[in-house]
């Protein structure tokens, strides 16, 4: 059986990053299944879940990273992953965006408006866009409980979104055009 871990990595945004990262992951035989890479503010960050041999322990697989790692100017975390836990949620794929003027609590607002419809977070982004006065915008995948209508999520969020000052735009995933 494989084994998996998560690794998660952050430091000063620069070229070779994720070749080195990877490399390292390879040669030891490590496959990427599931990934997130960013910049963040001039910092890249990145979460990795990887398939690895059977023998392999998180222990080493944090030794095999850390001299890339030292030389990239990263901070660099292994985990072992709980295979227990579904890899698959039950419901349907939803795309939410939200806009505004920044202000501290919008994400905790309308993530507690999901949270209590039972609508599960995916996927979540959120940038701030402008000079003087920024517009926060954020993204978010969500995965809605199948006993749970498009208009009651969307109605629920409208007024979430209302009670920070932000505006709101969601829609089955499927909508969406690439």
């Amino acid at each position: 059986m494989t084994r998996h871990f998560a690794v998660s990595a952050v430091g000063g945004d620069r070229p070779g990053i994720v070749s080195g990262v990877t490399a390292a992951l390879a040669e030891i035989g490590c496959n990427l299944e599931d990934t997130s890479m960013t910049v963040l503010r001039g910092r890249f960050a990145m979460v990795l879940l990887v398939a690895g041999p059977d023998a392999l322990e998180s222990d080493q697989l944090a030794a095999a990273l850390q001299a890339p790692a030292a030389g990239l100017g990263l901070a660099v975390w292994v985990h072992d992953v709980d295979e227990s836990v579904p890899d698959r949620l039950v419901g349907e794929s939803w795309t939410v965006s939200i806009h505004g003027a920044d202000r501290p609590g919008i994400v905790s607002h309308i993530s507690a408006a999901l949270a209590g419809a039972g609508v599960n977070i995916v996927d979540l982004s959120t940038r701030l866009v402008g000079g003087d006065r920024p517009l926060y915008a954020m993204l978010l995948e969500v995965v809605v409980p199948e006993d749970l209508s498009g208009p009651a999520l969307t109605e629920r969020l409208e007024a979430a979104a209302a009670e920070v000052g932000v505006t709101l735009s969601a829609h089955p995933s499927g909508a969406d055009i690439l």
